[in-house]
């Protein structure tokens, strides 16, 4: 596919979910599996908007919780295409937590997804190529690109061995 498209066109900022006392875990803090599945919901956005139909999540790599959140908080999402290859691409999230009422933003957590497009019979098609139009987004392409091969010697390594082990 030679056509290109630009992060901005589908890139999602400052998506909100407040947090209510039903997202809060044992400890009083925000579940994080109700944040991991907003963030998923706002990268499908990001990654249909920018193949121009249906993606499905085919990972999520490094997911970091750098701190948590709490009752009254706000969560702000921000996601981005990083990277698009032949039928797939990489998803950047970033959530941020914030006071109602004021204080600073604390860095809550970032992820890596990969989401594959599919066609009507919901077979892998193609994605158009990501433009990369500034620093921050060349370093985000080549970053996906580090990520992306290490995923990819994962599975061969872990296939290696599922196959010596079977033998």
């Amino acid at each position: 596919m030679s056509e290109t498209r630009d992060a901005a066109a589908s890139r999602v900022d400052n998506q909100v979910y407040m947090v209510f006392p039903n997202d809060l875990n044992a400890n009083d803090t925000v579940f994080g599996g109700m944040i991991m599945a907003q963030m998923d919901r706002i990268c499908a956005v990001v990654a249909d908007r920018h193949a121009g139909g249906v993606c499905v999540t085919a990972s999520v790599d490094a997911v970091h919780f750098m701190a948590p959140a709490v009752r009254g908080d706000v969560l702000v999402f921000h996601a981005c295409v990083n990277r698009a290859w032949t039928t797939s691409m990489e998803v950047g999230c970033k959530v941020d937590a914030e006071r109602v009422g004021g204080g600073a933003n604390r860095h809550i957590l970032s992820a890596y997804l990969t989401f594959v497009c599919l066609d009507e019979a919901g077979k892998p098609r193609p994605v158009p190529a990501l433009e990369v139009s500034d620093p921050i987004g060349e370093r985000r392409y080549r970053e996906a690109q580090m990520r992306r091969d290490l995923r990819l010697q994962h599975a061969r390594q872990l296939r290696n061995l599922r196959e010596e082990t079977s033998a």
